[in-house]
């Protein structure tokens, strides 16, 4: 069933849109709800050409697709979080402590920490932490120069060293190991 107008698109939409909310919430972190529905009918939009006379098990089949990235998106960064910790972890003054009260003290500080910083920081602390990426590789990845991405990555480490409740001294201890 080709679809050729926009009204016959907001028919599909009108006719599955409930049934793609509920296929999606019974299986989805509630967070990622609403964007995996959107993402499930623009991609039916953009293939409105080829949706099937029933659309309805071809918007579910789309909508687990975009469920599964939205899993992986969050697996990464919950692996960015391990590893950024893991960096912290050997600079900082519990390191050596077994007290698990410390530990998870120290884990809550940085997840707060990172929550603060802005996606910028972020996605400069992650390409550098996370996919392991030398300046040169990353400022491309970036789009731009490799002294560029170097200074981003070094307000970023500061940042994130301010935010953790470190002195100045501590910074650059932990700038070498993130």
């Amino acid at each position: 069933m080709p679809i050729d107008t926009e009204a016959q698109f907001t028919d599909v939409y009108r006719a599955h849109y409930e049934d793609v909310l509920r296929f999606v919430r019974r299986r989805a972190h509630p967070m990622n709800v609403d964007d995996i529905v959107g993402e499930t009918f623009l991609t039916a939009w953009r293939r409105r050409s080829e949706l099937p006379d029933d659309a309805r098990p071809w918007l579910f089949g789309t909508a687990r697709k975009a469920m599964l990235n939205a899993g992986r998106g969050m697996r990464r960064q919950s692996a960015l979080a391990v590893r950024v910790q893991q960096s912290y972890d050997a600079t900082a003054p519990h390191a050596l402590s077994t007290d698990p009260t410390a530990q998870i003290d120290s884990r809550m500080e940085l997840v707060a920490a990172w929550q603060e910083l802005t996606p910028a920081d972020q996605e400069v602390l992650a390409l550098h932490v996370w996919e392991g990426l030398i300046a040169k590789d990353a400022a491309k990845v970036m789009g731009c120069t490799r002294a560029a991405y170097a200074m981003r990555l070094t307000r970023a480490k500061r940042r994130l060293a301010g935010r953790l409740g470190h002195s100045a001294a501590a910074a650059p201890a932990l700038a070498a190991t993130l």
